[in-house]
């Protein structure tokens, strides 16, 4: 029998709370559950927290496509790797802003931006802000994704408004150099403290599939359910392989261990929102709805992930009103009025 640590049953372990340290014992005890035992575990603590049957929809856009300095063995818009994606300059506020419209109108939430940079330029910041500003002007949940921060750039943003970073760990520390040579783990995570810092909510999680061992994906939850605060949002990938790119040949990931992956996200950090981001075109339906079962409570809608697809809105439509799911609902600012 697993004492209560064991079974994630650990209502001090909250997102934006400090909260005892997990071992990676503990965490692969857990993830080693019979899969049955592990997903009644997983859901019961979910429903402690969450609405069992609303999920939290965020729609991605890329605000600046290509081009990157980093060597990220995955991605698409890595300039080390011939993927075939251009390079683009950053994208005009009021594009930003009409697609942050067209989103808030098919239902989501939070609008998350985009960037393929190393870190932003000091040049690009007034535009960066602007656009921060105007999207939290709609009544939305802002969050971007610019590559490294520095304090000033972090406290620049959270005066502007910004509700999340996102800045994966991607993986474990072990594994991190087979993936990414051009910047270091410990950058990541100086990045996710001083987001947290300036007051801003983390969104950080990982990809599966990139030749990883189960126990670097343990061990990568387990470094972010310890940080000083666990993240509010930790979306899970599932790797895409890009032609092209350093991974291009890898394997799919097993459904079953990608589940249990979800179910290991929820019961270590109890509080957050663990989301499916990329791979769900992959995914049956099947699939995701034991995921949904598992803890997972977050999307990214609409057909394109950055420069990958994703399903479609009225596939999602449909696979929700199959399972019962509803779009969770967000009350912040009153709206900007209609033109």
């Amino acid at each position: 029998m697993l004492d209560a640590r064991a079974s994630g049953d650990r209502s001090s372990a909250s997102s934006g709370a400090a909260a005892e340290r997990w071992t990676l014992g503990d965490a692969k005890k857990i993830y080693n559950l019979p899969f049955n035992d592990l997903l009644f575990r997983a859901q019961s603590v979910h429903r402690t927290h969450f609405d069992p049957n609303a999920v939290q929809m965020s729609r991605l856009l890329s605000i600046k496509t290509g081009g990157c300095a980093e060597d990220c063995g995955y991605c698409s818009q890595s300039a080390h790797y011939p993927t075939g994606v251009k390079a683009s300059k950053l994208m005009e506020v009021e594009r930003v802003v009409a697609g942050a419209r067209r989103a808030r109108e098919g239902g989501a939430t939070r609008y998350c931006m985009g960037a393929a940079w190393r870190s932003p330029k000091e040049r690009d910041m007034e535009t960066i802000v602007a656009m921060v500003e105007r999207v939290k002007a709609l009544g939305m949940e802002t969050c971007m994704t610019l590559g490294m921060l520095t304090p000033a750039q972090s406290e620049r943003l959270a005066n502007a408004g910004l509700d999340y970073y996102n800045h994966n760990l991607d993986t474990s520390e072990r594994f991190y150099s087979e993936v990414i040579t051009t910047r270091t783990f410990a950058d990541r995570l100086e990045t996710l403290a001083n987001v947290r810092e300036a007051g801003i909510k983390v969104c950080a999680g990982g990809i599966l599939g990139m030749g990883e061992t189960v126990d670097d994906r343990i061990a990568m939850l387990v470094t972010l359910a310890n940080l000083p605060a666990a993240p509010e949002s930790v979306p899970i990938n599932m790797l895409i392989p890009i032609p092209g790119s350093k991974l291009a040949d890898q394997p799919p990931v097993d459904p079953i261990d990608f589940i249990r992956t979800i179910a290991l996200a929820r019961l270590l950090m109890p509080q957050s929102h663990v989301r499916l981001s990329a791979g769900r075109t992959e995914m049956s339906d099947e699939m995701q709805a034991l995921c949904f079962f598992a803890g997972a409570n977050s999307i990214f809608v609409g057909e394109t992930l950055l420069t990958a697809g994703n399903p479609g809105e009225d596939h999602d439509a449909a696979l929700f009103r199959r399972l019962g799911l509803k779009a969770m609902e967000l009350h912040l600012a009153e709206p900007e009025p209609a033109e």
